[in-house]
């Protein structure tokens, strides 16, 4: 019995690290397998919680998957942030192995969030789209801080539809990437790197 107590007791989380805890079972699972797959049940008992806490942090499982994917698109903005002093086109290819990387390594929740999207969830949808519009902000900030493209270059429409398009181009090759098997690796990080170049230049 007081092994068991000590047990509970090293279990006890502060608030934010529960609430951690079960992003990152969340994280795991929805990395392994498609949402309609994920059972709240199955994210309980593998942070060893009752049903009844986990939905204490997250109402419903739209909504606690809402958070894992707002949790992670922060982390990939956070793994693909630009170096400050360093011109674009020097961080393009290592930028896109670290998401050609995360991609891979979370291929079913890479897949579930695009689809989230196109099924019309509104929680989930606002989600994606923030996380788009950062990922748009932050590469129109690298691109305007870099002096071939200069200061201005963020603010022209045209440099915001084509980042956009890009980064809609870049999401339909790494669904077809991981679908297909094909092509390798290097050349799907060599053909996004020079669509990019491509539509800003």
């Amino acid at each position: 019995m007081a092994a068991n107590e000590g047990e509970r007791a090293r279990r006890r989380l502060s608030t934010q690290e529960r609430r951690e805890q079960l992003l990152s079972v969340g994280a795991r699972l929805f990395s392994e397998s498609p949402y309609d797959d994920v059972w709240i049940e199955r994210v309980a008992e593998i942070a060893g919680v009752s049903r009844g806490l986990l939905y204490h942090y997250f109402p419903n499982k739209r909504d606690f998957f809402a958070a894992v994917v707002e949790r992670e698109s922060e982390r990939m903005l956070r793994m693909t942030a630009p170096v400050p002093g360093v011109p674009v086109r020097a961080q393009l290819a290592a930028g896109l192995d670290t998401y050609l990387t995360y991609v891979e390594t979370h291929a079913h929740g890479f897949r579930a969030f695009h689809r989230a999207d196109a099924a019309g969830d509104q929680a989930v949808r606002r989600v994606y789209q923030r996380a788009l519009a950062a990922q748009e902000r932050q590469i129109l900030a690298a691109l305007g801080a870099d002096p071939e493209f200069g200061p201005g270059f963020e603010e022209a429409v045209s440099a915001r539809l084509a980042v956009r398009g890009w980064l809609a181009f870049t999401t339909a090759v790494c669904l077809e990437w991981l679908r297909e098997g094909t092509p390798d690796r290097d050349e799907v990080r060599e053909l996004c790197a020079r669509a990019l170049l491509g539509v800003i230049s």
